[in-house]
């Protein structure tokens, strides 16, 4: 199944955009909503705070933080906050990870800085570790996490999307995740995204999984113009939007022959303002990719 949602706007200042978008979502029948997760910046909002709320006002609308910054949310508490997100939402919950890629913003908070090295291996340590204290999970001590004896709750795991980079972190999406979001909105034309795709798919392999098992959902910018434009991607063969139909055709071909999983909208440019994008894709461009897929 292909999933579609849209990045939120994330200023404190945008408090009533923020819910209007949500609820209009939820009846559009979106798949999810994501929040960004810099608390460092201080007008913007705290990611879990702000997809609690959503999620508290919406009934079938899922919400991720794209992504969770790892090193300032460590592991055990992230898993708990998991489990009573998925609980208090009846299981629309995703837990999407990082391992924490702007170390001298990350400092900024109080926490000691990490070696690449270390913030991956913490990264990989803190997937086991959410499905440890999970239904069904034995949490046991790691080196970045020595936890002492921990019962798992009796909630299941929510589904793990990573915001993997680098070979190692891409190797651990591959062993561990059930879900990739390409970085810096690569699409499935890239380089970026081919080669990252082999990396995931032979430490999948390796680890006794399916390649398939890990969907490709990718952080998608563009405009949505009210008509056609004469190019719908730059010199670099990057995504600028179109019209409805030339995201319907674009949508369609990346799902259908190059197994694109799910979308998130980011509203870029364009005419009309961030709600009646997001409103359009969610009436309009959402609909008619789901029936030409189905």
């Amino acid at each position: 199944m292909t999933v579609f949602g849209y990045g939120s706007p994330d200023h404190l200042g945008d408090r009533d955009a923020i819910l209007r978008l949500a609820e209009q979502a939820d009846r559009d029948g979106l798949d999810h909503v994501s929040l960004s997760d810099h608390p460092y910046v201080a007008d913007l909002l705290d990611g879990y705070a702000g997809i609690a709320f959503l999620l508290g006002r919406t009934e079938r609308l899922s919400a991720f933080v794209n992504v969770t910054n790892l090193p300032l949310r460590p592991a055990p508490m992230l898993a708990r906050t998991a489990s009573t997100l998925s609980v208090l939402s009846g299981g629309r919950f995703i837990l999407g990870l990082g391992a924490g890629g702007a170390m001298d913003r990350i400092t900024t908070m109080g926490v000691p800085e990490q070696r690449p090295r270390d913030a991956v291996e913490a990264f990989e340590e803190a997937m086991q570790l959410v499905h440890a204290m999970s239904d069904g999970g034995h949490p046991a001590p790691t080196k970045h996490y020595p936890i002492g004896q921990l019962r798992a709750a009796a909630v299941p795991a929510p589904l793990v999307w990573t915001g993997s980079n680098g070979p190692k972190s891409l190797a651990a999406t591959g062993r561990q995740a059930d879900g990739w979001i390409p970085g810096r909105a690569a699409d499935w034309l890239s380089e970026r995204y081919r080669d990252g795709r082999r990396i995931i798919d032979a430490a999948a392999l390796e680890a006794g999984r399916k390649p398939s098992d890990i969907a490709t959902v990718y952080n998608f910018p563009g405009a949505i113009t009210r008509t056609d434009v004469r190019r719908t991607r730059d010199e670099d063969n990057r995504w600028l939007g179109g019209s409805p139909a030339q995201w319907i055709e674009e949508l369609t071909d990346a799902v259908l022959n190059h197994q694109a999983a799910g979308f998130t909208l980011f509203p870029l440019g364009g005419e009309d303002p961030y709600e009646t994008q997001v409103a359009r894709w969610a009436q309009e461009i959402v609909p008619a990719v789901r029936s030409a897929v189905s």
